[in-house]
């Protein structure tokens, strides 16, 4: 009799763990949508609303100061964004090109528009990178005044960063977001402090006001035409999981005339540059590791080459990209 009831017993708390193993496990596959629909939102609010904003973006030791102004009409997506704090700096994004002024350097660099917003951009739909990333929401908060509810993007290995999102309730507008490290550092934060949307943006808000005259302009918004010799020269050996190659362009860097391989990989959030230089009579750059934020480099020598890795993941994504840079068959 006694062997019966203990037997019911067991019986019961296996059937009642189940259950609440079943319940916990529905319960997170809610919250998973829900900060996958959140985040949907915030990435078509972000490219269909007019606004204009300021934001804090802090990185390292470094504080600037923003503004934004974003236009999206019939003819596509315009940005301008200037800095209100340290030297002055304007970039300018439409349809077909990124410009970027630098009155400290006399400078103005030109390159093709590769529909990457200038502040923070996230693919459509996220569920795209469900494989590499988990999702989830930590409840609400407020933001520039504002009502918004808080999501968390995190890595499911070593070679990423994760994200954390406060997302406006009422437009789905990103208020502030942070890149955020395996043991949960905050790397690199940007925060609105200001938010006007607006029915309609002038054109005269999206022209510089820093003309560049009698700067040094270095364009590259044309495609060069890639032989079979320079597509197959060099390949990345290695790369984190999902990670594929977005382009594979030349261009001329300010502090070269000779053009520069550019390999451009991403996971669909994550972006990973690679540039490979040719050295002459000049000396290299700094060799090794080197970061700011949460944006990590590495570069080393090989053959008469500096070939250089960059990108927000961590140190060790961007030092095993570059040591499996080799030269095609």
């Amino acid at each position: 009799m006694r062997h019966r009831q203990s037997s019911r017993s067991t019986r019961s708390l296996i059937l009642s763990a189940g259950l609440l193993f079943s319940a916990a496990v529905l319960a997170a596959n809610d919250d998973a949508l829900l900060a996958r629909n959140l985040i949907n939102k915030m990435t078509q609010a972000s490219r269909s609303m007019n606004y204009d904003g300021i934001f804090i973006y802090h990185y390292g030791p470094i504080m600037d100061t923003m503004r934004i102004i974003h236009k999206a009409d019939e003819t596509g997506e315009y940005e301008r964004l200037v800095s209100l704090s340290g030297s002055a700096r304007e970039v300018i994004r439409d349809n077909n090109s990124v410009t970027c002024i630098y009155p400290k350097d006399r400078a103005v660099m030109v390159e093709k528009s590769r529909s990457r917003k200038l502040v923070f951009q996230l693919p459509q739909p996220i569920e795209s990178v469900s494989d590499y990333y988990g999702f989830s929401t930590s409840g609400q908060d407020r933001v520039a005044g504002r009502k918004v509810r808080v999501v968390n993007i995190t890595p499911r290995d070593e070679y990423r960063y994760g994200y954390k999102l406060w997302i406006d309730e009422d437009t789905y507008l990103l208020l502030k977001s942070e890149l955020r490290s395996s043991d949960r550092k905050t790397l690199e934060q940007i925060i609105f402090t200001q938010l006007n949307l607006r029915n309609n943006i002038p054109d005269e808000l999206l022209k510089p006001s820093l003309t560049g005259k009698d700067y040094t302009w270095y364009e590259n918004t044309q495609n060069q035409k890639q032989t079979d010799e320079d597509s197959n020269k060099w390949r990345t050996a290695w790369m984190p999981a999902g990670f594929t190659m977005k382009e594979h362009q030349k261009q001329v860097m300010s502090t070269s005339t000779t053009p520069v391989e550019h390999l451009i990989y991403t996971d669909g959030i994550a972006l990973v540059s690679i540039f490979i230089e040719k050295l002459g009579r000049q000396n290299p750059e700094s060799i090794g590791p080197s970061s700011l934020g949460g944006v990590n480099t590495f570069s080393r020598l090989a053959n008469g080459y500096q070939i250089t890795a960059i990108g927000e993941v961590p140190q060790k994504t961007v030092q095993r990209m570059a040591n499996s840079v080799i030269v095609g068959n």
